[in-house]
């Protein structure tokens, strides 16, 4: 469980802003960019060389954009396990995959912060905030505390971090297949032929997955063994399908519809936290290219 830091301690950071309000300090000087104000402040050299090394240090300084940064400090890099800053440098994709992780497009105060449970990044995941202060990713044992906030810049806003943030690294597929309670699932994916489409890195998927108990149970209700289940492909495909929206859709956002729209077609009813009578018992496993909700019973589109 991700440990969370009191309010109190995000309230007392919150006001260590050593940055100007606006576009312009109390001199009348004119902010900078986030780079230069990174630059200024003293204690983002890491990331800097890290932005460089990655080849974002343009967009980060590009005078057009408006962007929020949370900003993991020099200290936050070298909390990092040994040699992991260095084999980052060193594989500008994986470190640009990470650097991304950490800015949002369009700027953000910190009670626009608060106020979500899931922010997404220019990544392509989604960081989540947490009680106290905190945002964290896939990858984080404890989250990040913000530690400073609302540090402006020309081209964005600057939210200072204790540590980096650290995305998903495995698709869809990975994920279920690496996770105990969905070997039914990953085999009935594997059969259907739709392993290749929900390994896509350019697609995005939100996945409501069955776990193991749940196949077998529908099993049960048909009469029939897995085998059979995975030779009908026309039918594990039909079935699968209704499992599976377009884009990443996080709990807060399933839990307030009243449906989803899946690839099979049809229509999901939502009511509560259950989708089309099952129930929604574990939610928003990111991946790199979606999202899984864990479900405790097999779904079936409905017939004609």
């Amino acid at each position: 469980m991700l440990h969370r830091r009191t309010l109190g301690a995000f309230a007392l950071a919150a006001v260590a802003v050593f940055a100007a309000c606006d576009d312009d300090d109390v001199t009348g000087t004119e902010v900078g960019t986030i780079v230069e104000v990174a630059a200024d402040a003293g204690q983002f050299n890491t990331l800097l060389t890290a932005a460089t090394a990655a080849g974002l240090d343009d967009e980060l300084a590009d005078p057009n954009a408006d962007l929020t940064v949370f900003a993991p400090t020099d200290a936050a890099f070298e909390a990092l396990p040994d040699g992991t800053l260095d084999a980052l440098l060193a594989d500008p994709d994986a470190l640009a995959e990470i650097l991304l992780f950490h800015v949002v497009d369009g700027e953000l105060q910190a009670a626009d912060v608060l106020a979500e449970s899931f922010i997404g990044t220019l990544n392509g995941q989604a960081v989540e905030v947490g009680g106290g202060g905190t945002v964290s990713g896939a990858g984080n044992v404890t989250p990040a505390l913000i530690i400073s906030t609302n540090v402006d810049a020309s081209n964005g806003i600057i939210h200072v971090i204790d540590a980096v943030l650290l995305p998903e690294a495995r698709n869809l597929v990975e994920v279920a297949a690496e996770t105990a309670g969905f070997g039914t699932l990953v085999a009935a994916v594997q059969a259907a032929g739709l392993a290749g489409t929900l390994s896509d890195a350019e697609a995005e998927f939100t996945v409501f997955a069955p776990t193991d108990d749940a196949f077998v149970a529908l099993l049960a209700d048909l009469g029939i063994t897995a085998e059979q289940l995975l030779a009908d492909t026309a039918l594990l495909t039909d079935v699968l399908l209704y499992h599976v929206a377009e884009g990443r859709i996080y709990s807060d956002e399933v839990l307030s519809s009243s449906s989803i729209v899946t690839l099979q077609g049809a229509n999901a009813p939502i009511a509560g936290a259950e989708i089309d009578g099952a129930s929604i018992v574990g939610t928003d496993i990111q991946t790199t290219n979606g999202v899984i909700h864990v479900i405790d019973g097999v779904i079936l589109p409905p017939t004609e």
